[in-house]
């Protein structure tokens, strides 16, 4: 498995390397200091897995960078990193399609844990954001105890839904969700619509959010 850490603090790109390479002894841990680096090793690596990226980076906006990583490399995974852990950046990031972001001031044992989510095919989002998140209408049944009981089947999700919105979850596209699923674009386009109608959410990443608030098990997806 090769992994691209891009940032243009060393101290970073090194206190990263070590946390993955104690999650995953076998990976292969590139670096890169600045965006153009980050293409120029991508385009010798087409094979990495994961890229943790820096938001702010000496050469070009960070988002920007991510936004183009999904729409040319849709199975490659990113994480943001960034110094700002601001609730406007972190859905951005979302919006943009990554399945993680980690602020740069979390302990080393928060960015372990963050990345063991991301590598079970699950999404990162820092919980102080999620605090701040109100639930959406369909994660209001409480039961007296404060516990969350609406389930998917509670909202008429179907099980190919869920499959959809699992790979929602990775930040995949629909494209990216169509080669997954062997099903046609206008299909998942139907089932995304579903998806975020069942959670009363507009967009994808409201349905991140939402379905991290719900604490549903969704059916396993290919793991990094």
């Amino acid at each position: 498995m090769k992994i691209l850490v891009v940032d243009d603090h060393a101290l970073i790109r090194e206190a990263l390397r070590g946390v993955l390479k104690k999650l995953k002894r076998d990976a292969m841990v590139l670096d890169a200091s600045t965006c153009r680096q980050a293409m120029e090793s991508i385009a010798s690596h087409p094979d990495i897995r994961l890229v943790l990226l820096d938001l702010t980076l000496p050469d070009r906006d960070g988002f920007s960078m991510l936004a183009e990583l999904r729409e040319r490399h849709p199975a490659m995974s990113v994480v943001v990193l960034s110094g700002v852990q601001d609730r406007a950046n972190v859905m951005k990031a979302l919006d943009l399609g990554a399945v993680g972001f980690i602020p740069k001031s979390a302990s080393h044992e928060v960015m372990r844990s963050a990345l063991q989510l991301v590598f079970a095919g699950g999404v990162y989002i820092p919980p102080e954001i999620l605090a701040r998140e109100p639930l959406t209408s369909a994660a209001r049944a409480l039961s007296p105890g404060g516990r969350i009981i609406v389930s998917p089947a509670d909202v008429g999700l179907t099980d190919r839904q869920l499959d959809v919105l699992a790979l929602m979850m990775q930040g995949k596209n629909n494209k990216a969700i169509c080669r997954s699923l062997d099903l046609a674009e206008p299909t998942v386009k139907n089932h995304v619509t579903a998806i975020l109608k069942a959670l009363k959410v507009t967009n994808r990443t409201e349905a991140v959010i939402a379905v991290n608030k719900l604490g549903w098990k969704l059916p396993p997806t290919p793991k990094l």
